[in-house]
This record gives C-alpha cells, structure tokens and sequence, in this order.
C-alpha cells in the first residue's frame, strides 16, 4: 500500500467548547483511500477552557500525530503551515435598549462628521454659487440643488457600502469588507506568530528543567 499523504492546512475553522479537532476537520488530505479515510479521524486537539478564544495548529503537531500511528507514512505538507482555530462561544443576547442607544449615537455621530464636513468646505455657499450661476438669481436656501444632492449622498453611501440593509447589492466586495478581510489577515498572522513565541518559551522552559 502507497503509504504517501498530501495534507493542507485549512487557513481557519471555527468550532465549540469540548470539541474534538480531527485531522479532516483542520485540512485536506490526499493519498491511499483506505490510508486516508483512517487518518482522517485522527484527534489533534479538544478544546478546553484553558484555550480560550483562539488555538494555533501547526502542521508540525499534526505530522506528529500521524507518524504516532504509523511512522512508516510519507507526510507532504502543503500550503499554509498553521490552522487557526475559533472557539465560538454562545453569544448573550443584545439588549434592545443598549441596540437603540448604540444605534443613536452613531447616526447623530455619522450625522455630525457629514455636516462639519459640508460646513468646513462651505457647501452651502458653493450650491449657491451654482444656483447663481446657472439661474442669474440669488438664492439662499437652493433646495432644487440641496435636496437630490441629499438623496445623491445617502445613495452613493448605499452603493460604496455595497449593502441595502442585510442585502447585498452585487458580488462585489465593498471596500469596507475589503479592510476588514485585510484586517482579518494581519490579526491571523499575528496569533500565529505570538503562539509559535510562546509554544518556543514553553519548550526552553521544559528542556531547562
């Protein structure tokens, strides 16, 4: 039998507390059917309390795991070289009071950033000016250019968010979602390289004992 594997790490999982981590639940696995279908239910890791929010898998930990049943198997690693593991806690139910507070403070915030910023730029003056120009009248309040210029501003919002409520207006990422996946990405490298740190000091530690 081809004693040969091809594993690849998935780049994140979520699970629950008390879960059991398998090999099939963190990567992709290739090789001999019968191999594979054994290797897969091999038990990496259960999740604790002790674990927290978050757990890094190495690659390393799961090639070990598997020379453990039967060290005569060729491991191919692939791709990432680190899972990481979400424990997803249940949540607490939001309050409606506090969604109703939270939700005023940001609509009267978002609307007062809008409005220092057509203050600091003399919006009113320019409609105005424009009315003016095109009208030869003068006019203080010109609400034929104010008011689709409102309407303009809320849309052009909606389409740069690339959502109508919880309706996405097209497959496009807005970049809103684009910052938060790169976001994403710097805060997965960073727990990655801050539990190798730690799992390296944990290690010196037992060989100096």
């Amino acid at each position: 039998m081809d004693k040969t594997v091809y594993i690849r790490l998935r780049h994140r999982i979520q699970v629950h507390p008390n879960d059991v981590i398998t090999i099939e639940r963190i990567a992709l696995i290739v090789g001999n059917k019968e191999l594979t279908g054994k290797l897969k239910n091999i038990v990496i890791h259960e999740v604790q309390l002790s674990d927290k929010n978050m757990v890094v898998i190495d690659v390393m930990h799961v090639i070990k795991e598997i020379h453990k049943y039967d060290n005569q198997i060729d491991v191919q690693a692939l791709g990432s070289n680190q899972t990481i593991v979400e424990i997803m806690y249940k949540k607490k139910k939001l309050s409606p009071l506090l969604f109703c507070i939270v939700w005023l403070l940001l609509f009267i915030g978002a609307g007062l950033a809008i409005m220092n910023f057509h203050e600091d730029v003399s919006m009113q003056a320019v409609h105005q000016r424009i009315y003016k120009i095109v009208t030869g009248k003068e006019n203080a309040q010109p609400l034929i250019l104010q008011i689709p210029y409102s309407i303009g501003l809320g849309l052009g919002m909606i389409l740069f968010f690339n959502h109508l409520f919880k309706k996405r207006i097209n497959e496009e990422p807005s970049p809103l979602e684009v910052e938060i996946f790169n976001y994403q990405l710097d805060l997965d490298q960073y727990v990655a390289m801050n539990e190798n740190k730690e799992n390296l000091n944990a290690n010196n530690d037992h060989d100096s004992k």
